[in-house]
């Protein structure tokens, strides 16, 4: 924490590398990068393909890659990388490759903790082509009760007690993307405390992803937009330390117009797409809350986005992001969290490299390094 304004957490996908389930749904060798490379403008002026430079299309099998990734991350202030963990079952995970080489070779030797991504696989996630028309679940996530659970704690109890990995109050940073589905929530929390103790560890530190508004009412009303508060208390209730807030839905309807949401729905209906548009520097301008600054909640600092890749017209796209605007945005989060504690001045950045999301702080051909600039220059003091 010396020396830094915050403690970044970037997420991190490591989707860049085939894997059977995509090779079979979507044909051999599909990575991340190959909706990125073929992707369109879908209005004029839009920046698309967006193409890595430094990096290249990487390929994450390649521990050069990582090690490149986690020394410009570094550079830029970042604490460490949170990977997306994706365990539907005992026996059923994918895309655990990078981590499982990080552990084996033992580099790069840089901070990270893990992310239960638990949802759903489907063809949901990219748009849909001619062989998957209606909605298919490749993968279903599972929760099946405590000795399932007991299991997946002793599966990653080797990350919780590796040197590298995040802590917070001494405790393993654990991050579950979303706590809503998991049906006994507060019994997965308590039995996993209780084996850490049994384990030498002073428990787990449990983050819940937590929409600020959740899902919008049919007709609108002020007390949809302004229930933060009581949204991150109920996760707090059930036992998890903090929230990590995600205030976008909220910002979307401030800044563009709650009529402009329900048009846009009416028109997926009728003509089967809509593209989901917002300014990016208006999205920030609305985005941050009076509740970031509360110890418990982590805020998270988004440098664009723009998911054309995945989506094609029906992309949720934020137009004009810039590094300046970035800039903006994160003195406005680093003035909310400079009273807190330095072990709780965490942001959450969204993300390292979500390429497929445009939301990425990796070099590419139009910007180069100046989000990570940008990045370095408000963090490091």
């Amino acid at each position: 924490m010396k020396n830094k304004k915050a403690r970044v957490i970037a997420f991190y996908l490591p989707q860049f590398h085939p894997v059977e389930v995509n090779n079979k749904y979507w044909g051999k060798g599909f990575t991340e990068w190959t909706n990125v490379a073929k992707a369109k403008p879908v209005y004029k002026g839009q920046y698309q393909p967006q193409i890595p430079t430094d990096l290249g299309f990487y390929d994450l099998r390649l521990p050069e890659v990582r090690e490149a990734q986690a020394e410009m991350a570094n550079a830029a202030g970042i604490e460490g990388f949170c990977y997306w963990y994706y365990r539907f079952d005992k026996n059923t995970r994918v895309l655990d490759m990078p981590i499982k080489e990080i552990m084996r070779l033992r580099t790069p030797n840089f901070p990270f903790c893990i992310g239960w991504a638990n949802h759903d696989w489907s063809n949901k996630t990219w748009q849909k082509t001619k062989h998957y028309q209606q909605d298919i679940v490749f993968l279903r996530q599972k929760y099946l009760g405590e000795k399932d659970y007991t299991d997946y704690f002793y599966e990653v109890l080797p990350l919780f007690k590796d040197e590298r990995y995040i802590t917070v109050e001494n405790k393993p940073l654990f991050y579950i993307y979303d706590p809503d589905s998991i049906p006994d929530v507060t019994c997965f929390i308590e039995l996993w405390n209780k084996l850490a103790s049994q384990n030498s560890l002073n428990g787990i530190y449990f983050v819940a992803r937590a929409d600020s508004c959740g899902k919008a009412p049919i007709i609108y009303n002020k007390a949809f937009i302004n229930q933060g508060l009581k949204r991150y208390n109920y996760y707090i209730s059930l036992g998890f330390n903090a929230v990590n807030s995600f205030s976008f839905r909220r910002a979307e309807i401030l800044s563009t117009g709650y009529n402009k949401k329900i048009w846009r729905q009416i028109q997926r209906k009728i003509w089967g797409y809509a593209l989901n548009k917002h300014d990016y520097g208006k999205i920030m301008n609305y985005y941050y809350t009076k509740e970031d600054s509360l110890e418990y909640v982590f805020p998270t600092i988004m440098p664009r986005r723009d998911r054309t890749p995945r989506a094609g017209r029906n992309a949720l796209v934020y137009s004009n992001s810039t590094p300046e605007k970035f800039r903006n945005a994160l003195k406005e989060v680093l003035n909310k969290i400079s009273k807190k504690t330095d072990e709780h001045k965490i942001l959450f950045l969204d993300s390292w490299n979500e390429w497929g999301e445009g939301s990425y702080m990796e070099p590419d051909i139009v910007f180069g390094h100046q989000y990570l600039e940008v990045l370095r220059n408000e963090i490091l003091k």
